[in-house]
């Protein structure tokens, strides 16, 4: 922008431009906002929006610059932080030409330090954001007197604004300090900062709070630098420690004042004061206390908010092994409050009550509450304190029970409360406590607490305690493995009468929960008389559910018709109808019409084949048709589920001899369709599998076409999963039709029955010796192959202890994960280390298999590959044979091979051939 004389005419014309982009008429705003697109590419421009936001009286007679509105003085500090976040500096991410010119950059620093202790709020934290943005940059080299007046306004007591614009450029740039920063500013700031936090007579809480958030920031890169600057890291805070710790103290012990949220900010005390003032205001819901307050800087004030501090905080004491040690002996306290402060909040009363899919989803997500945070800390402890944190939690627990029946007897509205979040408390730590229910080494008896807690709420009404008897049914599936037979027995059947009843919705929730878990552990008698009348009941609630409960009640749905065996035939034709539409109008949404596919597949043949005939020819033509990425997944999904299901018998289910097969293969041509979008094929795999699996001879005529499509489908795909996908497919084909030689592509091949398809794969492709194989180009490729099956063979061996004569009778850990296998997280460790375009060794891909075994969201893959025969395989047998075989047949070609073979193939290889 112009300089000199010129200046009044273009500081008039950017006020006039800033206010106009306010204006009401579209295209008057458009045309301002272009404007000034324009203008901040010319020189002045971030001077003259400085000089508007700090609303300063302009020395080149604009006397109406001063009385700029609010609003427009505001977009101008909005247009500024843009401004210098693209302009400021050339070597930064989003720089856009030019660059602010050195005289530019003197006139912005100058006039915004002068500003910082602007009397309008909002001005003075835009003002203060600036100043931190170009700090981050010019600070020290550039902006050398940047610190000392940022001193200077904190320590001026008789200026507050000023004192608030400084600490607010402080604590942001706090944040982004480095390690060379840091040593330099503590020593000057934290005798402010100090000075600050020290005096409650002189400044706010607000303002003690912030300079407390500042030392935090500096505390934690100083805790980083520990490592490699321990010495100088430690003579740097000797001289501070002992007064903060000093002024911590006093914080902590005094008391919360329920309706000063600054108060929260500012004290981290026990658990016993502000736990008084949370049961009142947020569990019992009896003090008028607004749930959510913000700060000047638009940060969430709450007490909500104020206790998950306080739980992260002691989660961190509880996690660091020292101080784990100091406060030992007040985990019993800790957990005992932790346990109350898990009770549902009135809050949370109303807003379940009116949306059971809210409901369901803060119990199966981890949402921002306390409850969550209690069991994170609690789930902290036991790691930290073993089997004296466990007796820690079940002590807790029982006292906080016992209190809730003492409340009862005495007639309170809210004993359950406390019965509830004692409950919950032992649920979030179910693996654990089952384990060492198991061991024997808890002090106190898990089943005995649990059954005296669960068997006392039988008694009570379910209208009056709806949440209580939810958790009840959650806390039965939890630990089922741990209540007695009759516990779970009764709780079966109270769970199937109660998804019958008019209860309140959160019942139905926990009972759904119950029957998922109970019903496939139940014997048959128990379960068969009262089968019907569960599967009736599910139909019922399938009709009325939505979101979160649609996926509960599917879940549940499925493990009805496992247990109930044939009796599920009877009710088919009322559940297929109610499956098969959940599953048209979710056909986009990926998670529902899993769930409801996952019902069919574990349906009945006879159930598959209803059905089939309704909405299998328009499954088919939602592939052949449909543009929708989602849609034509979920429908290829549904078709492999169909032919898993209803195996060949299902090319006669639709009349006309030969029309279903032909009708499959002209799906599987679209889905593998070089032209389509490689997220559109993603489940293609397992489509494809399942016709090679379940109708082999019918498709052995398609093979060559089919093997053609898939190479083609592979060699456009942009997606690592889909090739990974089809190169096991092709693998599955070799073992199967050696008469088709094919070339298999390199790919990270992930979980045990894919790796055990194209090792086997591999294997059979060298031994038969193909003359295709002897060709140049293939050699190469043909050696890799070798050494990645001796691979194979030394890593068995390894994980089976040596391969002595007798161990290769197993495969050990290469081909099923042992329960309580040790060496999980050392797998994922390493998978997680590997980079993912690398190409795969064996550890590698047994590492990752082992991590995808243990994931039991593969289970629907299982079911689709648990027929195939190649499972029965044991690979140190076969490769055994493999190498055997070659070597007495091929001697020249083996010892060919044998040449790519680093020492510990070699070995392994050697090892079987001396047998």
């Amino acid at each position: 922008m112009a300089a000199g004389g010129a200046a009044d005419g273009d500081q008039r014309w950017l006020v006039e431009c800033l206010t106009a982009t306010l204006d009401t008429a579209r295209d008057v705003r458009a045309f301002a906002e272009e404007s000034l697109r324009q203008a901040s590419f010319l020189p002045g421009y971030g001077a003259a929006l400085t000089k508007v936001t700090i609303n300063k009286e302009i020395p080149f007679g604009l006397p109406f610059v001063s009385c700029c509105s609010f609003t427009t003085c505001y977009l101008a500090a909005v247009l500024l932080k843009q401004f210098i976040k693209q302009h400021w500096q050339e070597d930064e991410e989003n720089f856009v030409p030019p660059v602010v010119s050195a005289s530019e950059k003197v006139v912005i620093r100058q006039l915004l330090l002068t500003s910082l202790d602007d009397s309008h709020g909002k001005i003075r934290t835009a003002i203060s954001m600036a100043v931190a943005a170009i700090g981050q940059q010019d600070w020290p080299e550039d902006w050398p007197e940047l610190l000392p007046l940022l001193l200077k306004l904190i320590s001026d007591q008789n200026n507050g604004n000023g004192v608030r614009g400084a600490l607010r450029c402080l604590a942001l740039l706090s944040d982004d300090l480095d390690d060379t920063c840091v040593p330099k500013l503590v020593p000057e700031l934290f005798p402010s900062l100090y000075r600050i936090i020290s005096s409650p007579h002189l400044y706010e809480n607000s303002l003690r709070a912030k300079a407390l958030a500042i030392v935090h920031s500096c505390i934690s890169m100083l805790g980083s630098m520990s490592g490699v600057y321990k010495r100088d890291t430690a003579s740097l805070m000797t001289s501070m420690l002992d007064p903060l710790i000093e002024q911590f103290s006093v914080i902590l012990n005094s008391p919360v004042q329920s309706q000063n949220p600054d108060d929260w900010s500012m004290q981290m005390e026990t658990f016993v004061s502000s736990f008084k003032i949370y049961h009142l205001s947020s569990i019992q819901g009896s003090e008028d206390l607004d749930s959510v307050d913000y700060d000047s800087d638009g940060s969430e004030r709450s007490l909500e908010s104020f206790e998950i501090q306080l739980f992260e905080l002691w989660t961190t004491i509880v996690g660091n092994s020292r101080l784990a040690k100091v406060i030992g002996g007040n985990i019993k306290e800790l957990a005992y409050y932790t346990v109350a402060f898990q009770q549902i909040t009135e809050e949370q009363v109303q807003s379940w009550s009116r949306d059971a899919n809210q409901y369901v989803a803060d119990e199966d997500d981890v949402t921002y509450s306390c409850r969550v945070s209690g069991s994170l800390l609690l789930e902290e402890i036991v790691t930290a304190y073993e089997d004296y944190g466990i007796d820690s939690i079940l002590e807790a627990s029982k006292m906080r029970f016992h209190e809730s029946q003492e409340l009862k007897q005495a007639g309170s509205a809210d004993w359950w409360r406390l019965h509830e979040a004692s409950l919950f408390a032992l649920g979030s730590l179910s693996e654990q406590l089952c384990e060492a229910q198991d061991s024997g080494f808890a002090k106190y008896n898990v089943r005995d607490l649990l059954e005296q807690m669960l068997t006392d709420i039988m008694v009570t009404g379910v209208h009056q305690y709806p949440f209580l008897h939810a958790r009840a049914f959650s806390v039965v599936a939890k630990f089922s493995s741990v209540i007695s037979k009759e516990v779970s027995e009764q709780y079966l059947c109270n769970a199937a009468r109660a998804i019958a009843s008019d209860v309140p919705p959160p019942v139905k929730v926990g009972a759904c929960r119950a029957l998922a878990q109970l019903l496939p552990e139940s014997s048959h008698d128990l379960i068969q008389p009262n089968i019907m009348g569960i599967l009736s009941s599910l139909v019922d609630l399938l009709r009325q559910a939505s979101d979160e409960t649609l996926h509960l009640v599917l879940e549940t749905l499925q493990s009805a018709i496992k247990s109930g065996g044939e009796q599920s035939t009877l009710i088919e034709p009322i559940i297929s109808p109610i499956i098969l539409d959940v599953w048209a109008q979710h056909i986009a949404d990926p998670f529902i019409s899993i769930d409801a596919i996952e019902v069919l597949e574990n349906a009945p043949t006879v159930v598959v084949k209803a059905v089939f005939d309704t909405c299998f020819i328009s499954t088919v033509q939602i592939v052949l048709e449909s543009d929708d990425h989602g849609e034509m997944q979920n429908a290829t999904e549904c078709l492999a589920a169909f032919i898993s299901g209803g195996r060949q018998e299902l090319l006669f289910w639709g009349g006309e001899q030969g029309r279903t097969l032909k009708m499959l293969l002209d799906a599987a041509s679209r889905l593998l369709d070089p032209v389509l979008e490689s997220s559109v094929s993603l489940f293609v795999g397992s489509f494809v599998l399942q016709l090679i699996l379940q109708m082999p001879s019918h498709l052995s005529p398609h093979i060559m076409d089919l093997i053609d499509a898939i190479v083609r489908r592979m060699q456009t795909s942009s997606i690592a999963g889909l090739k990974s996908s089809l190169i096991v497919i092709i693998a599955r084909l070799v073992v199967k039709l050696l008469e088709f030689p094919v070339r298999l592509s390199t790919g990270e091949i992930q979980g045990a029955y894919q790796i055990k398809v194209t090792t086997t794969a591999l294997a059979l492709l060298i031994s038969t010796r193909h003359p295709e194989l002897s060709k140049i180009e293939v050699q190469g490729h043909l050696i890799k192959i070798f050494s990645l099956l001796a691979d194979t063979l030394a890593e068995i061996q390894e994980q089976i202890g040596g391969g002595s004569d007798d161990d290769c009778e197993e495969d050990s850990d290469w081909e099923e994960v042992q329960n309580g296998d040790t060496s999980i997280p050392d797998d994922i460790m390493y998978s997680a280390s590997v980079p993912s375009n690398a190409n795969p060794s064996v550890e590698h891909l047994h590492a990752m298999a082992k991590v995808f075994d243990e994931d039991e969201d593969d289970s629907y893959d299982d079911d689709l590959t648990k027929s195939d025969p190649l499972n029965e395989v044991k690979l140190s047998d076969f490769l055994t044979n493999i190498f055997a075989n070659l070597w007495e047949n091929d001697r020249p070609l083996f010892e060919y091979l044998c040449q790519g073979l680093s020492d510990s193939q070699r070995s392994a290889v050697e090892k079987i051939l001396r047998k």
